[in-house]
């Protein structure tokens, strides 16, 4: 690459003529013809491709396709005038029986066996490129004078008749405060495999070893730098490989087709790609592992719109003391990301009845857990010893009555050895082998700091609570556990991220804020409320297409779920009156007033209650 800042300025034509000519300048193609669509190319025999065709519409992130030739076609009119595919390129692989045979610097030695050959052109992040330096953002492997970096992952394309291969991925290092920029940017050009399918932790891609590529070269990371992972067409490659057949050919990773397509263009110009409101925006999630995640403008502006609907205070607690913004969103974001989620709540406030816990906290666990489910998320509740029938009857009713889909595991956690929480979170206290990869406690009782457990009247409640916050600390320490509290006054579990908030400005925080913090600590005018907007936040993540994108690696999107199918598993009025009049049957009183009534907090289910449901479906449901 070393002389490619003197061709920097030449169109694509001229480039294929120099190609075309040998030209020894012309090692690579990354850092040239910017504004314009580079090429992925792979040529197979005719009766494979209608299969790779298939395989490319399945795996429309690492394959996009420009053009499919017909047999023996060896020009490419839409895409580039006066072409020549056996000359253009300047390095080819030739593979026979899927063993790679030789790279060649031309095909015309192929002319006969190309007659009954497809080509196929697929889009190339190189022409992204030129739109990421006019956005100023530094290509770190242009100004090192090196290939980009590509990788084979543990992620697997979905198959199409005999073709089947992992995703392969090209990385760049981006500084993390342009990370927006670089996602938008390449949002727009789908062609060019669109916005990242990854950001951060290449272990979670299944790449050991950043400085190792599979193709390419390694490029070195910058201060600040984040790794930034997007489908890559050298998935063709890989795809290749695996069908094995007699001969094919293909370009040399790195040395692609140059288009005259600017690098703007879109197979549909009025498409989500065009809409700002469905503009892809980054949320970092974890810092162990490193972990981003995506999500449109529109689902992130209605998230928000749901975190100021339960932060109001009809209680007058003084809860918007505490309040931290986007902390709904950024759970909603880990747990979409989860598969294995473990919730617990119960507040047994009421410490002279029995039973002694309150109405806040089962409803919003329960919603939770209904749309998890329906997500396909193994979900899992842990709960005190001395309440575990009494909840296996609430869930077994929950179950009858609609308002959840499935009976989950109920399980009780005994802290009886200094790795009780490890062995409980970790198969055999493993950290490599978590369990769970997301806890979440919503209205459960918090371990103060001098180890008590306090109401709101800060009565001491110890000898009625488990000690289930060894768990949330214990998951500090194990990479890949994320944590979620969910709370109306500060001693709930997880609100220990708030605690010198707490301590300044709530009612008796001192004594009774608790210590044990969360990653992500969710504060709402009834802890209820903040179950119900996680579930409505999920639903709009499971809505977003830019999120689904990403979390499924722009790999064959699941469909088989209707927008109705998913609106069933939402929070209702009638569900969650339903559930508290299971909770009264059951003698769970108002949090509040001990009453034993159709209220939480001493506020009644209808208007209050009811109202605020209503108005988070509708600003879920809303255009």
């Amino acid at each position: 690459m070393e002389q490619c800042d003197s061709l920097s300025s030449f169109s694509p034509f001229e480039l294929r003529m120099l190609i075309r000519a040998g030209d020894p300048r012309i090692k690579t193609t990354t850092g040239l013809a910017y504004g314009f669509q580079q090429a992925n190319v792979v040529v197979l025999p005719s009766l494979l491709s209608k299969d790779f065709e298939e395989f490319c519409r399945n795996n429309v992130a690492p394959l996009p396709l420009l053009y499919v030739s017909k047999p023996g076609e060896m020009t490419c009119k839409p895409l580039a005038q006066h072409a020549d595919i056996r000359t253009d390129i300047s390095q080819y692989c030739v593979y026979e029986n899927g063993k790679l045979l030789k790279t060649v610097s031309s095909l015309n030695a192929y002319t006969s066996s190309l007659k009954d050959m497809v080509c196929f052109y697929l889009g190339c992040s190189f022409g992204f490129e030129g739109k990421l330096k006019e956005a100023g953002v530094p290509m770190r492997n242009v100004e090192q004078r090196k290939n980009v970096s590509m990788y084979r992952t543990s992620v697997s394309c979905v198959p199409a008749g005999v073709f089947h291969c992992p995703l392969v991925v090209t990385m760049r290092h981006v500084p993390a405060e342009m990370l927006d920029t670089v996602v938008e940017v390449t949002h727009l050009n789908p062609l060019a495999h669109g916005a990242p399918v990854h950001i951060g932790d290449p272990n979670l891609l299944g790449i050991q070893d950043l400085s190792r590529p599979n193709y390419g070269d390694a490029v070195n990371q910058q201060p600040g730098d984040v790794p930034v992972f997007w489908a890559c067409g050298v998935t063709s490659l890989e795809a290749v490989l695996s069908s094995k057949p007699a001969l094919a050919f293909s370009h040399s990773p790195g040395c692609m087709f140059l288009t005259d397509l600017p690098d703007s263009s879109s197979s549909s110009p009025s498409s989500v790609y065009l809409d700002p409101h469905l503009t892809p925006l980054s949320f970092k999630l974890s810092q162990s592992p490193l972990l981003y995640s995506l999500a449109s403008k529109r689902a992130v502006h209605k998230i928000r719109q749901l975190e100021n609907i339960i932060r109001e205070d009809p209680g007058e607690r003084g809860i918007s003391a505490i309040f931290l913004k986007d902390e709904l969103l950024l759970s909603c974001l880990a747990l979409s990301h989860a598969f294995s989620v473990l919730i617990t709540t119960g507040f047994p406030t009421h410490y002279m009845h029995n039973p002694p816990d309150e109405t806040d906290g089962p409803p919003g666990a329960f919603a939770m857990a209904n749309m998890l489910l329906s997500l396909g998320k193994r979900v899992t509740m842990v709960t005190d010893q001395r309440c575990l029938q009494l909840n296996q009857d609430i869930m077994n009713e929950a179950v009858s009555s609609g308002v959840l889909a499935a009976p989950i595991p109920l399980v009780t956690f005994e802290d009886n050895s200094p790795d009780s929480a490890l062995n409980f979170l970790c198969h055999h206290g493993d950290i490599t082998k978590p369990r769970y990869d997301h806890l979440v406690a919503i209205e459960r009782s918090g371990r103060a700091a001098d180890g008590n457990y306090y109401n709101m009247r800060g009565v001491n409640i110890k000898h009625m609570v488990d000690p289930i916050d060894n768990l949330f600390i214990a998951a500090k320490d194990i990479p890949g556990i994320l944590t979620t509290g969910i709370g109306d006054g500060g001693n709930e579990l997880g609100m220990g991220k708030l605690k010198e908030r707490v301590k300044s400005r709530m009612p008796k925080g001192e004594l009774i804020a608790c210590d044990v913090a969360a990653d992500y600590a969710v504060t709402c005018g009834v802890s209820n409320w903040g179950g119900y907007a996680v579930a409505c936040g999920l639903f709009l993540l499971q809505s977003c297409s830019s999120h689904q994108r990403y979390l499924q690696k722009g790999l064959g999107l699941n469909q088989e779920k209707t927008q109705t199918q998913r609106s069933a598993a939402l929070p209702s009025v009638d569900k969650e009156e339903s559930f508290l009049s299971t909770l009264m049957r059951f003698g769970i009183r108002s949090g509040k007033t001990g009453n034993l009534a159709m209220e939480v907090d001493g506020m009644t289910f209808h208007p209050t209650h009811s109202d605020l449901i209503a108005r988070l479906l509708h600003a879920t449901h809303s255009t």
